[in-house]
């Protein structure tokens, strides 16, 4: 990824800014810094400049734009993110307001789909973003096409499907899902005469998709990470692996310098690999590319499901079924069977929590072995932080030694919607950044685009957005005593980002020794009204010394 060393033992690059924002511990104003073998090896003054352009170094002067580190996702499901724009109808809100804007987008697209099945992609919540303040049914579905199967996915813990869809996946009265499922504890919701409605949770991986074919997956990928995360600045995602033939994909991407951002794996089990398998990873999943560029950082696992199918596991009841909390869809043994595995391995665990009660259990668990491991692989609980009912839950993480992993976007997707589903319990504890960032927890803000992300979700500038403005779809502002500075914001994206991955040493910031990734922004966050924050454009992307992207 890097650029070539020069064999006079000089810099390859000089790169100058009057808004050079480091994010470094040392705030020491900087006029710029040198590159070499794709890293920086020094910061410089703007008088050391002549020397070097008469020697022949290459000198990028930003002006007064603000050159800082490259924006690091710390959770992403860059893949599925990829595919779902491949050949789906974007049918999400606020430009689809009403179910019949719905249908008439499905429709609109029937003769484009580009396998055997139509997909639509709505967006988390849906039923709350649309007018009539429900799903779209079935029977609305079958009017689009009774013979072509069709799924909307509300996010990629809920779809609902047509009556062909139902039947190409062999959902009928008698069907008895799995008891558990990649994503949680699958469900069939039935109608008044005991057949299924056409809506069906925490089931995303187990319906009959058509597939792509390698060469449409390589431009998928290839395509997407650039649109979705290059052109927003992101240098490193922490990839939520999806398939194997992805993962392949992209590492002969990454061997052909065309992967526009250096990936970190956290494989999914058992959704991608089992367990066995990712304990042995090397052998299973040789990769032929840099380690610098792409590599196996971890393993990922989920403990409960997702609160827009109901399926994450709380402590109060589900307002709309009463005596239901969610289920924890793992086993002591698994767990700690996962634990093991990966401490022998030195792979860094990231177990989906999204839940208080879910987050309670990882934590009881890894007390009974012991604590998490310490340092780089601490373990990671991800949504640890969106929604903190009181402070017991806080001492525990601190007991249990695990990293929260929160994302300020969905303080915008849903932050209203928990009173809805939870009643009073889902009002306190939203989003509270302020207070863990006082209480000495370094958090990080990352996109987890998956299926049915809101459109800006891989902005990491909207993130920042989130997490000063506090703002949600419906306008609402979430408890704006937790605001953060638009500083403590843009570390979420940078050098906090990179400490949750345990690669802070190697990135997030602008300091000497660490990899040249850095971007050009063309305006300061820190000087522009704040919902402007979201508007500002990156104009430069650099990987490694590199320039991969220009506005």
């Amino acid at each position: 990824m890097s650029i070539e060393q020069r064999p006079d033992g000089l810099p390859e690059l000089v790169v100058l800014s009057k808004r050079l924002l480091t994010m470094a511990t040392d705030r020491t104003p900087r006029d710029g810094f040198t590159v070499s073998r794709g890293r920086i090896s020094s910061y410089i003054t703007r008088e050391d400049v002549p020397t070097l352009i008469a020697a022949g170094v290459r000198v990028f002067d930003a002006g007064d734009r603000p050159v800082l580190p490259g924006f690091v996702d710390v959770h992403a499901h860059a893949e599925v993110a990829a595919r779902a724009g491949f050949g789906t109808v974007d049918c999400r809100a606020p430009e689809c307001r009403t179910v019949e804007d719905v249908l008439a987008a499905l429709s609109a697209g029937i003769d484009e789909r580009r396998t055997e099945w139509l997909v639509g992609q709505a967006n988390l919540f849906f039923d709350r973003k649309l007018r009539e303040g429900r799903l779209p049914s079935r029977e609305e579905l079958d009017r689009v096409s009774r013979t072509v199967p069709i799924a909307l996915r509300a996010g990629g813990h809920i779809t609902v499907l047509n009556g062909a869809a139902l039947e190409a996946a062999g959902i009928d009265r008698d069907f008895r899902p799995p008891q558990h499922s990649i994503t949680g504890k699958p469900a069939v919701q039935l109608d008044g005469h005991g057949d299924p409605s056409g809506v069906v949770t925490e089931m995303d991986n187990l319906l009959p998709f058509g597939r792509m074919d390698r060469g449409q997956l390589r431009d998928a990928l290839e395509e997407g990470l650039s649109t979705l995360f290059t052109s927003n600045g992101v240098t490193t995602i922490g990839e939520i692996s999806e398939t194997v033939a992805g993962i392949g994909e992209m590492d002969a991407l990454a061997l052909d310098r065309r992967l526009p951002v250096r990936m970190r794996l956290y494989l999914w089990t058992p959704g991608t690999m089992s367990l066995d398998e990712i304990a042995d990873w090397p052998r299973h999943l040789p990769l032929s590319s840099a380690p610098d560029d792409f590599t196996v950082r971890g393993l990922k696992l989920f403990s409960d499901g997702g609160f827009s199918a109901s399926s994450a596991a709380v402590s109060h009841d589900y307002l709309h079924r009463p005596g239901f909390c969610g289920d924890i869809a793992l086993t002591p043994d698994y767990f700690a069977e996962v634990l093991s595995a990966t401490r022998e391995r030195g792979l860094q665990v990231a177990v989906h929590a999204n839940g208080d009660r879910a987050q309670r259990w990882v934590c009881e668990q890894l007390i009974a072995a012991g604590g998490s491991v310490g340092g780089r692989n601490r373990t990671r609980v991800e949504h640890a932080g969106n929604l903190v009912p009181d402070d017991e839950l806080i001492e525990l993480w601190r007991l249990a030694g695990v990293h929260p992993v929160p994302q300020p976007v969905f303080l915008y997707t849903f932050g209203d919607y928990f009173v809805d589903y939870l009643g009073e319990f889902g009002r306190t504890g939203r989003f509270p950044f302020a207070s863990l960032t006082a209480g000495g927890w370094r958090l990080s803000a990352s996109s987890d685009v998956w299926i049915g992300s809101e459109r800006e979700a891989t902005n990491p500038l909207f993130s920042v957005w989130c997490a000063v403005r506090r703002q949600s779809f419906d306008g609402n502002l979430i408890d704006p005593d937790q605001a953060l500075s638009v500083e403590q914001a843009l570390r979420m994206c940078t050098i906090d980002a990179a400490y949750t991955m345990g690669e802070d040493g190697e990135k997030g910031s602008l300091e000497p020794g660490k990899l040249a990734d850095f971007i050009v922004l063309n305006r300061d966050p820190h000087q522009v009204p704040v919902d402007d924050i979201p508007r500002i454009k990156v104009d430069s992307v650099f990987l490694g010394g590199r320039r991969i992207h220009s506005r």
